[in-house]
């Protein structure tokens, strides 16, 4: 199995006539050449898929430094102040902008630099307070947690802090601490998650300079930004060994224009547009690394900064459950407040227990990461891809729970009398999230490949046919010793004794101890089943993108099964809540038990060949009879918008914070 392409993870168009033509097999080396390709520290994930239960590297739970706890709590404090009195969040989805006065609060109160060193002017907070932060201010309004998300996970601070120079630290750092907004600028209209097509250039320009030429889209806070990270490609010649390249680029430099603020579903705030580039000169020393490292450090700063995306639908998930509260037990139904019915009360207890475990998990994650001790890739994507998920979730279940209200509007609500609670902007603002920073199906690929990358190590050979017969016949005896070492440990292990983790069964208290035990009987499982598959596919297991999204997907519940009873022994030692922790994580565990068996049998039975042959059908017009019937009301135009160099013909929207 070799990286995966986007290309064949979502729904494709014709190319852009101005994005490189690029082969399959050219598009999944360019993604597998900006992997990093080694583990130098231990991944508790990375060993839960080779079905070893390292519960070692989890607990006892990291803790965090007390200064870092007082700092955190101390600008929790003022941000919640912040939020609680400065921040409208009716208005925001009425203008659809998020007003300059709070822009500028957020700057006054240095949110922009949540994660910048404070000898440039930062805060210098954790990544754990970082994201409680980034679920505080997202429960006030969503657009602003994604503005500050986009400036800080992903925007200009995070790829300098990790390779820029001490020149590039000294000169933006401290604007980005205080005053100067970022956005991160890698995807086209034609180029999403397949990078080997990008198209933007970048042309030396002399021994100082790049010309960049390019159209880039979803710029999130593109439209008000004073910093860009651009992602381009600059092309191979004499002394340029050419590439992706990373730029930190001036965002009124001449020959930038803002063509279009997006407007979207949801985030009605979001400041996103449409950023093109003619002729525009970046000075060399604005190169964030050498040529050709920029996909590397792009993937590099996602590591952690995918994070955010959780640490907000946690924020959700608290706001959720507050809300279902309040509302299910003052709504009464057939004689009794309808959180009392059964039915109503299996999605209260859902929420309440998801929202445990999916805050466990980004608190888990985020102070490994802080400690720096652990490989946390895995972890950050699984974290992405099981909060987007179950954030989405939450938020259909509110609505469904709040019935007729939850469909309607805060604005109608509150004209009519009654409380304004958006429940259907919720519902709308986190659909995103599925979507952004690697879509549910891209992260499916992704995290796939890291999973089977021992695998690949020992007999990626044997399966790529390019390799010449010599090389498969190391690969096979290299396998055969890996093997006669992996496959004894799957078959049994401290999942079958009924004593093991018995710290995790203290008296008075559920007993997660045995949900433990089915977590280290699973991982086993696991294993064993991606063994079979890769025997029994080979080269095509990475078209099995069915199979390898349930694999990846068993591989989230289980992270987030032992993230959950790790918490809650944390908790109960340190006498917080430890009764109700630990009710929370065994109604979660015994939750996501049923979730994994049901996946454990679609690796199996399913409908995948079946689903293929029909869509074989749909694309070769064999069903359009079954189209008829009705009017589409889509307008005219392209279905990819025309990103041919040149100077822009439309009006520069770029919006200056006053």
């Amino acid at each position: 199995m070799s990286a995966p392409s986007a290309s064949s993870a979502s729904s494709s168009s014709s190319a852009s006539k101005d994005a490189p033509g690029v082969t399959e097999r050219e598009a999944r080396r360019v993604a597998e050449a900006a992997r990093e390709q080694d583990w130098h520290k231990p991944s508790f994930a990375k060993e839960l898929f080779l079905g070893r239960f390292r519960l070692d590297l989890i607990h006892p739970h990291p803790m965090p430094p007390p200064d870092d706890v007082r700092r955190g709590e101390a600008f929790l404090a003022r941000l919640r102040e912040f939020c609680e009195t400065r921040i409208d969040a009716a208005r925001i989805e009425r203008e659809a902008r998020i007003p300059d006065e709070v822009i500028n609060g957020l700057k006054e109160l240095g949110a922009l630099g949540m994660k910048i060193d404070p000898k440039y002017g930062g805060l210098g907070l954790t990544q754990v307070y970082y994201n409680k932060a980034l679920a505080l201010v997202g429960s006030a309004n969503p657009a602003i947690g994604a503005l500050l998300s986009a400036h800080q996970s992903i925007g200009v601070p995070q790829p300098l802090k990790l390779f820029g120079s001490q020149e590039q630290k000294d000169a933006f750092l401290p604007r980005l601490a205080r005053s100067d907004i970022s956005a991160f600028l890698l995807t086209e209209p034609d180029v999403g998650s397949d990078p080997a097509r990008l198209a933007t250039s970048a042309v030396p320009d002399g021994p100082d300079h790049y010309v960049l030429d390019g159209v880039k889209l979803w710029t999130t806070n593109g439209v008000i930004a004073d910093l860009l990270v651009v992602m381009a490609r600059v092309p191979e010649s004499e002394g340029h060994r050419g590439g992706i390249t990373a730029f930190v680029v001036e965002a009124d430099s001449p020959g930038i224009t803002v063509e279009n603020r997006n407007a979207f579903m949801g985030l009605r705030g979001l400041e996103n547009g449409v950023t093109r580039f003619h002729r525009v000169r970046v000075p060399a020393a604005n190169r964030i690394g050498p040529e050709g490292a920029g996909l590397r450090i792009a993937l590099t700063t996602l590591n952690t900064g995918r994070l955010s995306l959780p640490a907000m639908c946690v924020g959700a998930g608290k706001w959720c459950l507050k809300i279902a509260r309040q509302w299910s037990s003052r709504r009464e139904q057939w004689g009794r407040p309808v959180a009392r019915h059964e039915a109503v009360g299996a999605k209260i207890s859902f929420i309440a227990a998801t929202t445990f475990a999916l805050e466990a998990v980004v608190d888990l994650a985020s102070q490994m990461a802080d400690e720096d001790r652990n490989d946390i890739r895995i972890e950050a994507a699984l974290a992405k891809l099981y909060g987007s998920e179950m954030g989405c979730l939450m938020a259909d279940e509110l609505v469904q729970i709040r019935g007729g209200r939850g469909f309607e509007t805060a604005d109608s609500l509150a004209a009519r009398g009654e409380r304004a609670v958006p429940a259907e902007q919720l519902l709308r603002d986190l659909r995103i999230n599925r979507i952004f920073e690697g879509s549910t199906e891209i992260m499916h690929l992704l995290i796939a490949r890291e999973a089977v990358d021992a695998h690949l190590k020992v007999a990626g050979d044997i399966i790529d046919p390019d390799k010449p017969l010599s090389a498969k016949a190391r690969a096979g005896a290299n396998a055969a010793g890996f093997y006669a070492r992996w496959l004894p440990g799957l078959v049994t292990g401290p999942g079958q004794l009924p004593g093991t983790y018995a710290e995790f069964n203290p008296a008075g208290h559920p007993d997660l101890s045995a949900h433990l035990r089915y977590v280290e009987r699973s991982a086993r499982k696991l294993a064993r089943a991606t063994f079979y598959a890769m025997s029994r596919w080979q080269g095509r297991m990475e078209t099995k993108q069915g199979f390898l999204g349930r694999i990846v997907d068993i591989g989230a519940e289980l992270f987030a099964m032992s993230a959950a009873c790790v918490r809650a022994e944390l908790l109960r030692s340190s006498g917080e809540h430890g009764r109700e922790a630990y009710r929370l994580a065994d109604v979660f565990c015994h939750q996501s038990r049923v979730r994994t068996e049901e996946l454990f049998t679609r690796l199996w039975s399913n409908t995948d060949d079946l689903d293929r042959r029909l869509v074989d059908g749909v694309l070769s017009g064999a069903y359009t009879w079954l189209e008829e019937g009705v009017v589409d009301p889509s307008g005219e135009g392209p279905w990819i918008a025309d990103t041919a160099p040149g100077p822009s013909v439309r009006d520069d929207v770029r919006r200056t914070i006053r």
